[in-house]
C-alpha cells in the first residue's frame, strides 16, 4: 500500500537554502535564476529556522516601499517562521493530506530539528505514479 511509501524515498535532498542574513535581493535573484518559488532558511548546524517564499519577498518589498524606506532587508526579516515540517519516516499519504488541508506546495523534511530535505506535491504524485505504474512498461 501507499502508506508504506516513505518521504525519504521521494524527497529532494539537494536544496537551495538561505541564511537569515542573506540579503532579500540575493534571494529574489536566486529564485529567478533557479525557477523556484520558495526555499528553507537555515541557521547554525543546518537547523531549520524558517521558509522564504515569493510572497514573503513581495511582502518585504511592499512593506519597505509603503513606509518609504530604502527597499532591501534580509531574508530573516521577511521569512515565515512558523513552518510545517515532516520527518523522512512520514508516509506519503499523510503528506498528501497536509498538502490538501494546508495548501502548501512543499514541506521541509526535518530530523532532530535539522533540515535533511524537502518534499513537494510533485514528489508525491511521482510516488503514486511509480506505485501504480510499476508494471506499466
Amino acid at each position: 500500500m501507499l502508506k508504506s511509501v516513505k518521504v525519504a524515498d521521494y524527497m529532494t535532498r539537494q536544496l537551495i537554502t538561505f541564511r537569515v542574513d542573506t540579503p532579500l535581493f540575493d534571494a529574489i535573484k536566486t529564485f529567478s535564476e533557479n525557477q523556484v518559488s520558495g526555499a528553507p532558511v537555515i541557521g547554525e548546524d543546518n537547523q531549520l529556522v524558517g521558509v522564504l517564499s515569493e510572497v514573503d519577498c513581495l511582502r518585504g518589498i511592499l512593506d519597505k516601499t509603503y513606509h518609504e524606506e530604502e527597499v532591501g532587508g534580509t531574508v530573516g526579516e521577511f521569512m515565515t517562521k512558523k513552518v510545517d515540517t515532516v520527518s523522512d519516516h512520514t508516509d506519503i499519504i499523510a503528506v498528501a493530506e497536509q498538502f490538501i488541508h494546508r495548501g502548501r506546495r512543499r514541506i521541509p523534511v526535518v530530523e532532530d530539528g535539522k533540515l535533511v530535505g524537502q518534499v513537494s506535491r510533485k514528489d508525491i504524485l511521482r510516488a503514486v505514479n511509480d506505485f501504480i505504474c510499476k508494471d506499466c512498461d
